[in-house]
């Protein structure tokens, strides 16, 4: 009896998938060495077979050397991947006219911001774009994830916003590559809240700093990345007030969306009191999964809710996007060729699309 799934066409993976699934899977174009014995017993039953069905006459097609696997998951993804990959390499992302400040925050932690903040920063400046990372964050993930070193004694953003050191003393370039900077945070950026309480102007701070290190900086810096810590304290109150743009970072979870009702009123105070440019722009959906209904259902009704700000690119959760801070990497220097470095390459390309002359956004 013939089976029904050999009614269903086998996928058509592209040459490039294909090989890599070869050598993943050591299948060569060779063919196979049986024994004699075996061989003969072969070639009777294929003589069995042609007489048990003598109107069959059509050639077959010559099967793909990957047998068995040219049709599993791993080679739809892989072919996926591979023609994903292609996508990019062959697009030349614009640049914009002007420098384009974000604000990456969301009060809730664990959602993505200082790993968003940093692969989307690597990816734009892998595609020729300079790039200042601010970390904002006491904890300085961002800093290690750039490589940057942060130790207590470094000049930091707590020197910027605090004692009034200019940021060109205090921003250094990432190891990663490409024109990417980082303006690193130390443990000292702790108490800067309490600080910043009792000094003038203690909102626009940051802003001051960073209007001045652009205007005065030999370069064009065509992006901006502030990552915030989570919490709406008056170090994210800085960030909102020296961005234009909000980059808002929703894990595909239920309680992430609990907060961002607050967290989009904050910024509607923020837009009517101290910087009436700032509005939301972007909002990336992190950690999806698309094999669960929960995942589904948030994406669904962030996109309903929010359809011009939120990217068509989820980000996936992947242990490569987890792995890569460790090594002082971000996930596009470590794992090129992985789902999360595509997904974040993907978002990237859309926000510099969104950036381009002539677009709504600019």
């Amino acid at each position: 009896m013939k089976h029904p799934d050999e009614d269903h066409a086998r996928a058509e993976l592209d040459a490039d998938a294909r090989r890599e699934l070869e050598s993943a899977f050591g299948v060569t174009e060779a063919a196979p060495v049986i024994p004699e014995a075996e061989q003969q017993e072969q070639a009777s039953d294929d003589a069995a077979a042609r007489a048990d069905a003598p109107g069959d006459t059509q050639e077959k097609k010559s099967e793909s050397p990957l047998g068995r696997f040219a049709d599993t998951p791993l080679a739809r993804e892989l072919s996926e991947i591979t023609r994903r990959r292609r996508a990019l390499e062959s697009e030349e992302l614009p640049l914009p006219a002007r420098t384009r400040v974000f604000t990456v925050a969301n009060q809730k932690g664990g959602v993505g911001k200082t790993t968003t903040t940093v692969n989307l920063a690597a990816a734009l400046a892998k595609n020729g774009a300079r790039v200042l990372v601010i970390d904002l964050d006491p904890q300085g993930n961002a800093s290690t994830a750039l490589g940057v070193e942060h130790r207590s004694e470094t000049i930091s953003v707590y020197d910027v916003i605090v004692n009034d050191v200019e940021i060109a003393e205090a921003v250094k370039k990432s190891p990663e590559g490409g024109e990417l900077y980082c303006l690193p945070a130390t443990i000292h950026l702790a108490g800067a809240e309490i600080e910043l309480v009792s000094l003038v102007a203690r909102e626009q701070r940051l802003r001051s700093a960073l209007e001045k290190f652009l205007e005065e900086s030999e370069e064009q810096f065509h992006y901006v990345f502030i990552d915030c810590p989570p919490s709406l304290g008056l170090l994210t109150i800085n960030a909102f007030v020296a961005a234009q743009e909000v980059l808002i970072p929703i894990q595909c979870e239920y309680y992430a969306l609990e907060g961002l009702s607050q967290l989009l009123n904050n910024i509607k105070l923020i837009e009517r009191h101290l910087n009436p440019t700032l509005s939301v722009t972007t909002i990336l959906l992190t950690m999806y999964d698309s094999r669960t209904n929960l995942s589904n259902q948030v994406a669904d009704e962030v996109r309903q809710h929010f359809p011009e700000q939120t990217l068509a690119t989820p980000i996936p959760r992947s242990v490569r996007i987890s792995e890569a801070p460790s090594f002082g990497l971000s996930v596009i220097s470590y794992d090129t060729n992985s789902p999360g470095s595509i997904s974040y390459l993907e978002a990237a390309a859309e926000i510099a699309r969104r950036g381009a002359p002539g677009s709504s956004t600019n």
